[in-house]
């Protein structure tokens, strides 16, 4: 046995030597910025990613969550009609080319917003959700603490300036990667390239979506004060990746620092899905069970991201955090943690360990049996 565990420390070590080293992350040409992979949260590329930033245009991912949340709890049909207020009207910045009185189909003012960056539809949304803007922009701040975007705050649903307007980069992948999870049937629309409403042809205006068969969304930004943004997601081959580039000085610069970052972690990066989700780790002894043993597993598929090459040398760990285990186990509730460690040993991902199914107590002979067997446990 310790022959055993010798050899695979030696082949942990033969791994880690063998893989190419990893760069650092490109510099690119931005205030701050992030690169996430979608499947296992591993942060790549990151600097400045904490700093408070004002997100221009970027707001409008956080309305389109709170419009999608709308639409999947039915509260909000994409046959709608909405009203144009004059508030929607009259405000600057990008816009759909709606007018003040007329009604719009909810799918079209979605399309508006994302595609066009539209002002004036993110707000007739925001007002048709909420009441108004300033109760929109409350259920916004609700939903991103949900999230965990602990270092934003919005005001309005456009991405006009506002005293107390800002997000992080880190906060923004974090919506981005909820889009992508939450909103499968709508995260489509992100990758539109262009759509027609009233004769008049919207384009999106990241370019990207046209350079790289890969990028299928997210969203641009821009107002003089805050620069140039970009969110862009791409899938290469199944791994998914978010890079969030905040503040750069032109829609060139954002556009490249995007592809950079993209490009590096696709380019030293691998991930793999290292257990599915509902997969038996463990199959322990429960006593005073009727089943005597129980299905331990993890609640959703467990993904890590090692360096290219790498992925042959991760392994897994389970543990559970208490024993011996003792019914009644409540399906859902953790009884251990399920580790990965890459090629070096460190610890890349963790997942709580918990019954697959509810494990019931057995009948009185069984639990008194099991009784006198835990004496000597």
């Amino acid at each position: 046995m310790v022959r055993s565990l010798f050899t695979v420390a030696l082949a942990w070590v033969a791994a880690a030597q063998a893989a190419a080293p990893i760069p650092r992350a490109p510099e690119v040409n931005a205030r701050s910025y992030l690169l996430v992979d979608h499947f296992s949260g591993r942060v790549l590329a990151q600097d400045h990613a904490d700093e408070r930033a004002e997100p221009a245009s970027l707001t409008k991912l956080m309305t389109a969550y709170v419009v999608f949340q709308a639409l999947a709890e039915g509260r909000l049909k994409l046959t709608d009609m909405v009203t144009i207020s004059e508030h929607a009207w009259r405000t600057g910045g990008s816009r759909s080319f709606v007018q003040v009185g007329t009604q719009i189909p909810v799918d079209i003012l979605i399309k508006g917003m994302i595609v066009q960056s539209g002002n004036d539809a993110s707000i007739a949304l925001a007002e048709k959700v909420g009441g108004t803007e300033a109760a929109f922009a409350q259920m916004m701040n609700e939903y991103a603490r949900r999230l965990g975007m602990k270092s934003s705050h919005f005001e309005n649903s456009d991405g006009m300036p506002a005293p107390n307007h800002y997000i992080t980069a880190r906060d923004t992948a974090t919506l981005a990667n909820a889009l992508i999870r939450e909103f499968p049937t709508f995260y489509p629309l992100f990758s539109l390239r262009e759509f027609m409403w009233n004769n008049i042809r919207q384009d999106n205006r990241n370019g990207l979506l046209g350079k790289d068969p890969s990028v299928d969304g997210l969203k641009t930004g821009h107002t003089d004060s805050a620069g140039y943004c970009l969110a862009t997601s791409a899938n290469r081959n199944g791994m998914r990746l978010v890079s969030v580039v905040m503040g750069a000085p032109s829609v060139k610069a954002r556009e490249d620092a995007s592809a950079a970052l993209l490009n590096y972690g696709y380019t030293f990066f691998e991930t793999l899905r290292v257990k599915a989700a509902r997969e038996t780790v463990l199959k322990p002894r429960v006593y005073k069970s009727a089943g005597e043993f129980a299905s331990i597993g993890v609640p959703y598929d467990v993904y890590a991201t090692v360096g290219r090459g790498q992925g042959a040398a991760v392994r897994t760990s389970a543990r559970l955090s208490g024993e011996p285990l003792i019914a009644p186990l409540a399906a859902g509730k953790p009884v251990g943690e399920l580790s990965v460690a890459d090629a070096t040993g460190e610890v890349i991902a963790r997942a709580p360990l918990m019954p697959l199914a509810a494990v019931p107590e057995g009948g009185l002979w069984t639990r008194t049996v099991d009784s006198v067997a835990l004496w000597f446990h």
